[in-house]
């Protein structure tokens, strides 16, 4: 039996992301860093949309689409710098993941809902891209909190960590207990949420 247009978008997604040069560990398992955080994307999404539909699906498994191609080095520093680097993935992301949809099948209508969920249109409002920007964070949170707080004072991972609590609802907030992290970690998104 022939895989549906979703099978086939997904399998090229994750083509895609395995080319990844970084890589991370996750879970034990060390992995092309966009494919795993694809697929803890997806997982995230279930368990915070259980009937997320096949849209919301594939724009969380392709949210970060070969994001390595366009280095955060190619913009300037600071705030600015990294605003502009961000505005441009989201917009490269949506347009990679529209060619894989437009050679699968999909129709103008899905492609555009996809890439409005990966741009996050909406945010604030539309349901599908609040549980999108909640699963980003729990990736964020799953496995780059870590590392950032080996690099960074305490007063800045507080504010971090802040940040990244005021994109989240409640349902989201309430599965940051269930994540895999140090102790050390969840002390401190206490500190930061208490």
């Amino acid at each position: 039996m022939a895989a549906s247009r979703f099978e086939q978008a997904i399998v090229a997604i994750d083509v895609a992301n395995a080319d990844d040069p970084n890589t991370i560990e996750v879970r034990g398992r060390v992995r092309p860093k966009e494919l795993a955080h694809a697929e803890l994307m997806v997982e995230w999404l279930d368990r915070l949309d259980p009937d997320a539909d096949d849209a919301q699906r594939l724009a969380a498994r392709a949210h970060h689409l070969r994001r390595w191609s366009l280095p955060r080095a190619s913009y300037p520093d600071g705030r600015a710098g990294y605003l502009r680097w961000r505005t441009a993935l989201r917009k490269q992301h949506a347009e990679e993941v529209a060619g894989i949809l437009e050679e699968v099948g999909y129709d103008g209508d899905t492609i555009a809902r996809v890439q409005a969920i990966v741009r996050k249109e909406g945010l604030g409002s539309d349901p599908g891209v609040q549980a999108h920007e909640d699963a980003l964070c729990l990736v964020f949170l799953e496995t780059q909190l870590a590392a950032l707080v080996d690099d960074l004072d305490d007063r800045k991972m507080l504010d971090v960590i802040k940040k990244t609590a005021a994109k989240m609802s409640l349902p989201a907030l309430a599965l940051v207990a269930d994540l895999p992290m140090r102790e050390s970690d969840r002390a401190l998104i206490g500190r930061a949420l208490g």
